[in-house]
């Protein structure tokens, strides 16, 4: 590795032991770069990792991250979202969150489902990668500033903490109805810093760069995630899991506008 790449790997490592000290851990698992170089580093840590899928029959995440789990040869549990319930669940999802954000709905509705899971199989603290796209340009709107100069990247990127941190809070609200704690080690203060210094050029190229994240990507390979996850471009949970395009179908009968 290099030395920065060997710094990104020992930062991930410091923030993740400091999250928890449970050594049974379930990690929310996509089967993209960012969910599995968690779930490969938590295994290489001797946590005993469970990887926790939601979505819908047939869905994208589903298919794909079967594939990935039994690359990486770790524990896999699937939920598959009922469809005659599913509105049911959005309806109380949104009260109890009382936001018409859109993506706030769809993200609790989602760990909703991945926290009932973990309860079921008395796991008490799930694991996320998120903070990783905030921090390491993962988004499109990454691409449609970064021609603007670095400085439109950090008001881009500090709006997206904001929002990411705020709304993982929510996401705790719902995954307490099960007992679950939802944890973020790559939103500590300690690593946003740390993510916040290295260069733009190791995360985006320019406006035209649809991959992004390269040196999670870099990293990802370097410590054994398999290459069909690690050069994968983002697909986002609600979109993989098919939850947005559900939640945009059963929204039309009610009378709350999103």
């Amino acid at each position: 590795m290099s030395n920065l790449l060997t710094s990104l790997h020992e930062q991930i490592l410091f923030a993740t032991k400091n999250t928890t000290t449970s050594k049974k851990i379930g990690v929310a698992f996509s089967g993209g770069v960012d969910s599995s170089l968690l779930a490969k580093i938590c295994s290489d840590m001797n946590f005993e990792v469970t990887l926790l899928t939601i979505g819908f029959e047939g869905s994208h995440d589903v298919e794909f991250s079967k594939k990935i789990a039994a690359l990486m040869g770790l524990k896999h549990l699937v939920y598959i979202i009922p469809d005659k319930s599913f509105s049911d669940v959005a309806k109380k999802i949104r009260s109890k969150i009382n936001t018409d954000n859109l993506s706030w709905n769809e993200n609790c509705i989602a760990f909703y489902y991945v926290s009932k899971l973990a309860n079921k199989h008395y796991i008490k603290k799930v694991l996320t990668s998120n903070g990783i796209d905030e921090l390491f340009c993962g988004y499109n709107a990454y691409r449609e500033v970064v021609e603007h100069g670095e400085n439109a990247v950090a008001d881009l990127m500090e709006s997206k903490l904001g929002n990411e941190i705020q709304m993982m809070k929510a996401v705790n609200m719902i995954s307490s109805e099960f007992d679950v704690t939802i944890l973020q080690p790559l939103l500590s203060e300690e690593f946003i810093d740390f993510a916040k210094k290295i260069p733009i050029k190791e995360k985006i190229k320019n406006k035209d760069d649809l991959v992004r994240k390269h040196i999670i990507r870099q990293l990802a390979l370097s410590v054994g995630v398999p290459p069909d996850s690690a050069l994968k471009r983002k697909k986002a949970l609600q979109y993989g899991s098919l939850i947005h395009k559900n939640l945009i179908k059963v929204k039309k009968t009610w009378n709350t506008i999103f």
